[in-house]
């Protein structure tokens, strides 16, 4: 089973980037679970979201506290929350930055890979707004292999209609422009 952690804000899609991957996973045939975390926050407060991967079917029903991926949204929600708590050994912290390695000195982290990526940049060029959640889920899938990207696509256009195509192309650009580093 995979673990993946969610941080964000609120209203930058954290959640919808959560359900996405879990459905599809489904459309795969696995086994698959997301779901928030978050209380009466306000638009642009920080929030999180869960999402389990498995071949088998999930019992588990808590909250995810040693993600084996963590993927950041917000590249100023790190500044707030520890957004590597429980983050497994060589586990993988996926980040919308232009500065990693500000990350990794704040954190203090060791024995983990960074992947990152300039999100907003890709959000505002294709998208025209900086919600970064297509682009991260590319980012994602740049370091985890267990769901096709094509799979994701049709979730994403599914789920943004008329502006799939700009949310796609987001998509894809950050799962080419993600770079990955051991730390």
């Amino acid at each position: 089973m995979i673990q993946i952690r969610f941080h964000g804000r609120g209203g930058q899609g954290a959640v919808t980037s959560a359900e996405i991957m879990a459905s599809a996973a489904i459309s795969q045939g696995k086994y698959a679970q997301a779901f928030p975390s978050f209380g009466p926050e306000r638009r642009g407060a920080p929030v999180m979201a869960f999402l389990r991967i498995s071949d088998e079917p999930i019992k588990l029903r808590t909250n995810i506290h040693n993600p084996d991926i963590v993927v950041v949204l917000d590249d100023s929600v790190w500044r707030e929350v520890d957004i590597a708590e429980g983050l497994k050994e060589k586990g993988y912290l996926v980040v919308n930055t232009k500065h990693p390695d500000e990350v990794k000195s704040h954190l203090g982290i060791e024995n983990v890979y960074i992947a990152h990526v300039d999100a907003t940049r890709i959000a505002l060029e294709e998208i025209g707004l900086p919600i970064t959640n297509t682009a991260m889920l590319g980012a994602l899938l740049r370091v985890f292999d267990g769901v096709d990207k094509e799979a994701v696509m049709e979730f994403i256009k599914e789920r943004f209609g008329k502006v799939a195509d700009k949310n796609i192309r987001a998509f894809l650009r950050a799962y080419e422009e993600t770079s990955l580093k051991e730390v």
